[in-house]
């Protein structure tokens, strides 16, 4: 089925962030290794021997079919499986470097892998917030309201992920009204859950009804959360095996909080996190030699004070730049998060932990940086206003890793010479030339002095950001969506919502 083009918002006099091209950052140096060559193998080795006399738990009957065919070995009874490194290498050797990502719009294609970067959304979110209503569980509304605002501001490669639960839809039927709502409100690429084999499965067949055939490029794809300490369960195998088996996209993604789920050092905290995502990615493998599939970094440390996650941490800064490091050993697209926060609000806080995730995350050379925008209160509450304040950021970020040009234009040395000593430059042709590009269009930031802050409001970031996200709604235009396209999804959607009333979803 053909894909269709989107219009462009219509641009919004004081709101830049509307007004950004869709285009990938691609960083203009090589990623940043933290690790010695020497220490990275120490790395590699420690994960091949976990593997080798540890093993990892399989708690699923396909995968440990598919692992005794390949011949590792496999105890049943314990559901164990141990995997040599000559198994291992090559089976994951088959994995693609980079692949392209579909949407809907052509236009809006994802390249994960070869050197640029992508942004996703918040993902998983329990509960909604922002200053007019509070915190409150997500619902179907508010997840609708994320997907407008995704598909806006270009910032954002990816629309549509599970930003918040919509916990006024039933459990059986929600992974159909999220897709439902990806396509009608967003023509960007569509994630949805890898989770048991039902879901996957209607995932599977509304992307047919949208793209036909799915023996090309991806089109849907979604995070494969090892059970860590070194355990997959039959949840997410029913998921990576559907996934991988349709060609589509799997994160191996252990969530290793360090001192609970892993011994408390970093260096055995990687160690673990890799031996764990090795086995993934070789599932995938098995399951279908050449499927897509991205090495995933989620590890941080707890505060063992408390025994909750910490983030935006200097020891989780080290985790995201030696993820890439391993990564790009093995030829795999890396996976990291940015824009994570333990804070209940939108303050410093949240700020400082965020950018604590994000730069670590460019520097280490990450193709997909999820949790970009929105995240907040350890990942259960999704913020409006922090969605807002993170956007900004990532635009930031696209701005930065484009660089900026120096030819003798640039230079402008007649204009220096023009104002000479003790000048200013502020009516030369050079700046009024350039005076609407020349920097980046911030759409938050609040440059006035002091007085006339007061006299407009005296709005801090969070109440400005406010002020924002409902302009971008009142802005928003949906993209154009087949006729026909749009009534094979509404069928679809009425007819499992019935068949799947009390249905276990996980099976």
């Amino acid at each position: 089925m053909a894909r269709t083009r989107s219009r462009r918002p219509r641009p919004t006099v004081g709101l830049p962030l509307l007004d950004i091209p869709f285009r990938q950052p691609r960083p203009p140096r090589p990623p940043y290794d933290w690790l010695s060559a020497d220490d990275l193998e120490r790395i590699h080795t420690a994960s091949l021997e976990i593997l080798e006399t540890v093993g990892i738990d399989f708690l699923d009957d396909e995968a440990l079919d598919l692992w005794q065919r390949a011949g590792a070995h496999v105890d049943r009874t314990a559901r164990r499986v141990r995997i040599d490194r000559d198994l291992l290498l090559p089976t994951i050797a088959t994995a693609p470097a980079s692949f392209r990502w579909r949407a809907r719009n052509p236009a809006h294609d994802v390249v994960i892998g070869g050197g640029a970067l992508a942004f996703g959304p918040c993902g998983g979110m329990a509960y909604a917030a922002d200053l007019d209503r509070g915190r409150r569980p997500g619902t179907m509304a508010d997840y609708e309201n994320l997907l407008r605002l995704s598909q806006s501001c270009h910032a954002l490669h990816f629309a549509a992920w599970e930003q918040v639960t919509a916990q006024d839809v039933p459990v059986s039927a929600r992974h159909l009204h999220r897709v439902r709502a990806a396509f009608r409100l967003t023509d960007k690429v569509v994630m949805e859950a890898a989770h048991g084999r039902v879901i996957p499965a209607d995932t599977l067949a509304m992307m047919r009804l949208v793209y036909g055939d799915l023996d090309g490029d991806p089109v849907t794809g979604d995070v494969i959360n090892v059970n860590s300490p070194l355990r997959y369960d039959e949840r997410m195998l029913g998921g990576l095996i559907s996934y991988a088996r349709a060609g589509q996209v799997t994160f191996i993604t252990p969530f290793i909080l360090a001192g609970a789920m892993s011994p408390v050092t970093m260096a055995a905290a990687l160690a673990q996190q890799n031996a764990e995502v090795l086995a993934g990615v070789a599932l995938t493998q098995l399951v279908r030699p050449g499927a897509p599939v991205i090495y995933g970094g989620f590890t941080t440390p707890i505060d063992l004070r408390r025994g909750s996650p910490a983030f935006g941490t200097p020891e989780s800064a080290w985790a995201a730049l030696v993820g890439g490091q391993l990564a790009r050993r093995y030829g795999l697209p890396y996976r990291g998060s940015g824009g994570l926060t333990s804070s209940q609000t939108a303050d410093a806080q949240a700020a400082n932990e965020s950018l604590w995730s994000l730069w670590p995350a460019v520097l280490a050379g990450t193709d997909l940086i999820m949790h970009a925008a929105g995240w907040l209160d350890g990942g259960l509450t999704v913020s409006f206003e922090k969605f807002i304040l993170d956007l900004e950021n990532l635009a930031m970020f696209g701005h930065f890793l484009n660089g900026f040009t120096i030819d003798d234009d640039a230079l402008a040395l007649d204009a220096i010479a023009e104002v000479g000593p003790g000048g200013h430059h502020l009516g030369t042709d050079h700046t009024q030339a350039r005076y609407r590009t020349a920097f980046f269009p911030t759409t938050l930031a609040d440059r006035q002095g002091h007085d006339a802050w007061l006299a407009a409001g005296g709005q801090d970031a969070a109440q400005r950001a406010n002020t924002v996200w409902k302009a971008m709604l009142a802005a928003y235009e949906p993209p154009p969506l087949d006729p026909g396209t749009a009534e094979a999804l509404d069928d679809y959607v009425a007819g499992r919502e019935r068949e799947l009333t009390n249905v276990r979803l996980y099976d």
